[in-house]
Parts: structure tokens; sequence; C-alpha cells
């Protein structure tokens, strides 16, 4: 019923996109995941000690497969403001956005009132589950960032930019990844 009520009255459901987005921070502290070994043999996996971060917001519309990301040094609803203008850019003309978003500090409703075809709607507290872009994170970090070390900032955004375009050249992966019987609006 929420849905309904943030999108505009002339707006019919069937021209609703439901988008999910979130952020995820990649950087020196980076995941180590099992690797493929000889067997009777120890691999070895650096862990880097120094504290360098990039933040990477993201967003997936799971029914039609497009996505958006922007790479940050910070989190903040400046930066939060810009992912929902490339987001409103990337909606079709005459369709409707809603974005799904966790309770974060910089995911506020007001953000989307620049934006005449998006809506914000905010999950329950302590629901990740709900957010299908949870699995692109572990998705990237699983299969293109995990037992890696990185020079420096640069080289952190350099990977999860060639990570998130992995990730987004196979739209059928995108749609199976984020796709949940319970966000379909329009049918």
């Amino acid at each position: 019923m929420e849905i309904i009520l943030t999108i505009p009255w002339n707006v019919s459901l069937k021209n609703v996109d439901v988008w999910f987005q979130d952020e995820a921070r990649f950087g020196q502290q980076n995941t180590t995941t099992r690797l493929w070994a000889e067997k009777g043999t120890r691999p070895r996996a650096v862990k880097q000690q120094q504290f360098e971060y990039a933040y990477l917001f993201g967003a997936v519309c799971p029914a039609t497969g497009d996505t958006e990301a922007l790479i940050s040094p910070c989190m903040n609803m400046d930066v939060m403001e810009k992912h929902l203008a490339l987001i409103s850019k990337r909606i079709p003309e005459g369709r409707h956005g809603v974005i799904v978003v966790d309770g974060a500090a910089w995911h506020q409703v007001h953000l989307a009132d620049k934006f005449d075809n998006l809506s914000i709607i905010k999950l329950p507290p302590y629901s990740p589950e709900l957010n299908p872009i949870e699995q692109v994170w572990q998705w990237l970090r699983q299969n293109e960032l995990a037992n890696r070390c990185f020079s420096g900032y640069e080289d952190i955004v350099d990977a999860c930019s060639l990570a998130w375009n992995s990730f987004i050249s196979d739209v059928s992966r995108v749609m199976e990844l984020c796709d949940r019987d319970w966000i379909k609006v329009g049918t």
C-alpha cells in the first residue's frame, strides 16, 4: 500500500518500476575467500593493514535489468542526491521509479522531491534481506574483489568499476539475482 501512496495520482501502476538502492564499502581491508589449491597445500592470501576505502552506490531495477552506480570517497546526502539524479535520468519518459532504500541517515525521502519521476520507500529497520542489492555486494566480493590488494584509492575505484561493469554485463544475471515475486507492482 505504501508504494501506491508514494506514486503520483496520474501514473498508472503499469508504468512503475521498482528499483533497489544501497551502498557498500570496498577497500584495503578486503574480503578473503576460499581458494582452489592442490591437495595437501595451504595457499596464502594477503590481508592488507591499510584503511583506504571507496563507497559504491548501486541501484538495480530487477524488472528491466537496468542498473546505475556511482563511486565516491564518502557517504552523505549530497552523494545520494547525485545517485538519485543518475537513476532519474535512467527512467524512461512516462514511467515512474520507486526507489527502495534502507534506513541509512543519507536515505532521506525528501531527496526525491527534486525529481518528478522518483519516489523513495524506506525498508523497515533490521531487514537487509528485503533489499536484493545485498546479493549484488556479495556477488562482487565473491567473484571480483576478494583476495586482492589495492595500492590506494584510485586502484580501489578502478577495481570497483571493473567489478560493477562485469556484473552488469549480463542483464539476465542482474534480473535473476535481484528479482523477487513480491515486487511486481503493475501485474
